[in-house]
């Protein structure tokens, strides 16, 4: 089951615009990875302020340019 925080990022990811492949950029791991920490098959520590601060950046990247 995911994690109550992955419903934000997700939330996130669509009304900004941003993929998971984006993302997974910005984090430095794959795509399919950032897949399963979303969807709870896998939980990393820290992973809840990992995902939101690339998130964060991403979205300032995207307002800067």
């Amino acid at each position: 089951m995911p994690a109550h925080w992955t419903a934000s990022i997700v939330a996130s990811l669509h009304a900004n615009r941003i993929t998971k492949k984006q993302l997974a950029e910005q984090i430095g791991c794959t795509p399919e990875y950032v897949s399963m920490v979303l969807n709870g098959h896998r939980s990393p520590k820290g992973a809840a302020e990992t995902f939101s601060r690339a998130l964060n950046d991403l979205i300032q990247q995207k307002q800067a340019g």
